[in-house]
């Protein structure tokens, strides 16, 4: 049989995570989709051999440029199959993910790249945290990524390799790789879509300083848009005031999600949506009078464990 998918997973000190993502891989070989699968490890303390090597048949590439993207094109750059997908180590693939992938890329030759969803893994599905509750609803709107702005979250994502060689490779830690990479390619012209039978699960933030740590990267790179255009400056302090208010709009958002089953868990969720918000308007002003996003970037989303 043809190759049919390479699955790259970027690695850093994580090799816990990377052995439940690798077995939730193996357990998919029943579904008979010829397939290759590529760890690139980006720096770790100790390189994951002896994890990869329990597996059949999983490569370890190294790659010493910081950042998931950098390990994702290295990934790419070795892989010998037609499709490419991508998965982040703490995830776990759901049954049936690369044949929810190759199947709906094969029934839509008109479309270049593909996301599917992704859900968080709480500690106690009876009793969320706050941040889990949260997250739960608002970090990984997969559907609406693709639907609305073009591009899909890496930690599930599959491209046709050709559509990869077109575009080109992601961008490193100074860039928000899968928003722009995702928005060249529908620019580019080539189709996205979604996958909902395309499931991975991950683990939610542990932390509200490990949940902010994720959006000060998100808040530094949207910040370089502006920072040296003062009508776009102006508007960037405003819309910090409509960041620190937009809790209240959310309500209904939290009230009719199915990913919470409990009225206490939607508490929570407005809880720390309202806190979150809160500080990425401060994070704003802050911004906007000092100028100075460096200080939020080079970081992964997880710092190294």
């Amino acid at each position: 049989m043809a190759m049919r998918l390479s699955v790259i997973i970027p690695h850093l000190n994580e090799p816990d995570d990377l052995r439940r993502c690798l077995q939730s891989l193996e357990a998919q070989k029943c579904d008979g989709i010829e397939h290759e699968v590529i760890v690139v490890d980006n720096g770790s303390r100790t390189l994951p051999a002896e994890v990869c090597a329990a597996f059949p048949g999983v490569r370890l590439e190294r790659e010493p440029t910081p950042g998931p993207g950098p390990a994702r094109n290295r990934g790419a750059a070795v892989a010998h199959a037609e499709l490419l997908a991508f998965i982040d180590c703490d995830c776990v693939a759901g049954p049936g993910w690369m044949a929810a992938l190759v199947g709906f890329l094969d029934a839509h030759p008109e479309i270049g790249f593909v996301g599917g969803d992704i859900r968080i893994t709480p500690t106690d599905a009876a009793r969320l945290t706050a941040i889990e509750a949260y997250e739960s609803v608002f970090s990984y709107r997969a559907r609406y990524y693709v639907e609305h702005h073009k591009f899909t979250a890496t930690g599930n994502m599959a491209v046709r390799a050709s559509v990869f060689r077109a575009v080109g490779p992601f961008g490193g830690l100074s860039s928000m790789e899968d928003t722009e990479w995702g928005q060249k390619a529908s620019a580019l012209g080539h189709g996205i879509g979604y996958v909902d039978e395309a499931k991975v699960r991950t683990p939610s933030c542990k932390s509200f300083a490990e949940l902010a740590r994720r959006w000060d990267r998100h808040v530094a790179h949207e910040f370089r848009q502006v920072r040296d255009r003062p009508g776009k400056l102006a508007l960037w302090a405003a819309g910090s005031v409509l960041v620190a208010a937009s809790p209240l709009r959310e309500i209904p958002r939290v009230l009719r999600s199915d990913r919470l089953a409990r009225p206490l868990d939607r508490c929570k969720a407005l809880a720390c949506l309202t806190r979150v918000r809160l500080y990425r308007a401060r994070r704003m002003l802050s911004l906007a009078l000092s100028g100075n996003a460096a200080a939020l970037v080079g970081v992964w989303n997880r710092e190294p464990s």
